[in-house]
């Protein structure tokens, strides 16, 4: 799985293992963490990089097996602030590598991390304990407690459409960012890709970096679609593009009664963007 992906939006941060700094990204609903990060902090190594080279050398020379192939390369912010694809496994995967790690670190790490895959269990159970999770992760970040709730709405509106989207025949992936781009350029007039350019984002989250009224709107285009979707009781792709376009207007509409009101408009390069 070590091809190059197209990163999907998600909950990125690190968490501590004896004092050292692990890197993970929320992706396809469970963490990824940086193998690198992993070596290190078993290893004790000044250059964990080149350690988990010569791992990986190592294992392949003598067992035959790629440890790359259960990893992927996802996108983590490194020391410079920057964003740079890194190694990454989930938890499964960094049990098979731990085992090629000769560390008597490895059992603690491994007690470490079921004990963070139970706390994923429980989420899953009891979703607030992620809702809860998440606003502690964008407090350190330092984003508002105002902002923060907006946020939190906004993600539950947005899991309620993809749901019926999901519910409706709608593929994960390309299906799904088609509809998306549909509302965006319906309330924005603008896709994902060409509003992350106007707040000179990259790699990061287009959400992330909206004011309060650019969370509303947004909000808004996403719950009205997914209204329409269930009163018209839509399926299938084009049906559903339809309602995403329809969504997407009746929060256009609203954008343009603001900034008429205003004289201000609402889509500007000003972000949330933290250094």
């Amino acid at each position: 799985m070590n091809e190059k992906n197209k990163q999907k939006s998600g909950l990125s941060g690190s968490v501590l293992f004896k004092g050292r700094k692990i890197r993970r990204l929320m992706f396809n609903n469970e963490w990824w963490f940086s193998v690198v990060d992993v070596c290190g902090a078993l290893a004790e190594s000044t250059n964990a990089r080149d350690y988990w080279y010569r791992v990986k050398s190592r294992v392949e020379d003598e067992e035959k097996i790629q440890l790359s192939t259960i990893c992927r390369q996802l996108k983590l912010e490194a020391d410079d602030g920057k964003m740079r694809e890194t190694d990454c496994a989930n938890t499964e995967g960094l049990f098979r590598i731990i085992q090629s790690v000769p560390s008597p670190k490895a059992e603690p790490f491994k007690r470490w991390l079921a004990k963070v895959g139970y706390e994923r269990i429980q989420e899953i159970a009891n979703p607030e304990l992620a809702m809860d999770r998440m606003k502690r992760i964008y407090e350190k970040k330092g984003y508002p407690k105002e902002w923060i709730e907006k946020r939190s709405r906004g993600i539950a509106v947005r899991h309620s459409l993809t749901d019926e989207w999901r519910d409706r025949g709608i593929k994960r992936g390309t299906e799904y960012a088609i509809l998306t781009n549909e509302i965006m350029e319906s309330t924005f007039g603008l896709k994902v890709d060409d509003y992350k350019k106007v707040k000179g984002l990259e790699s990061e989250n287009l959400r992330d970096h909206m004011n309060d009224m650019e969370l509303i709107l947004t909000m808004l285009g996403e719950a009205t679609t997914t209204e329409l979707t269930k009163v018209r009781d839509s399926k299938g792709f084009v049906p559903l593009k339809k309602d995403a376009n329809d969504g997407g207007s009746i929060a256009g509409r609203t954008r343009d009664d603001i900034e008429k009101q205003t004289g201000k408009k609402i889509v500007n390069p000003n972000n949330f963007l933290l250094n």
